[in-house]
């Protein structure tokens, strides 16, 4: 008698297995949506350091080199001995002079003017979005009285 239920007792049965499945299925439906989105938004963050990278190597430029007017128009011709690698080359960036000498850079034409949907970017514009303050994410807190 013991053997029999010892023996009966092996594996799984056809609605355990099913349940399981179903388990793993719920809980994969809403895993990968949100993967997907982390993934996006990684992406995003990177073409934003990426503006952030060549508006410091315009600068990095203008230390070394003073353009004869402005505003200056900067491409990648000009950056690309101050920058590591950069994946979108289709960028301008362009240099304003106010009258107490102070340079302005405003990036154009770049990936990371489509993820914050502006023709135009200022260094502001790109580091707050990296701080947070670009409209997306929360306050951080948990709530309470």
């Amino acid at each position: 008698m013991f053997k029999r239920l010892i023996k009966s007792e092996k594996g799984l049965t056809l609605i355990e297995l099913l349940a399981v499945i179903v388990i793993l299925g719920i809980i994969a439906a809403i895993a990968i949506p949100s993967i997907g989105g982390l993934i996006n938004k990684s992406k995003d963050d990177a073409k934003i350091a990426e503006g952030i990278q060549i508006i410091n190597a315009a600068k990095l430029y203008m230390t070394a080199n003073t353009p004869a007017s402005f505003p200056a128009n900067l491409t990648n011709t000009e950056l690309d001995p101050y920058l590591d690698s950069v994946k979108d080359k289709n960028y301008t960036v362009t240099v304003d002079k106010d009258t107490n000498g102070k340079y302005t850079y405003t990036l154009k034409n770049h990936e990371a003017n489509e993820v914050l949907n502006k023709a135009s970017l200022t260094e502001s514009d790109l580091q707050n979005k990296t701080k947070g303050t670009g409209g997306s994410g929360g306050t951080g807190g948990t709530g309470g009285n």
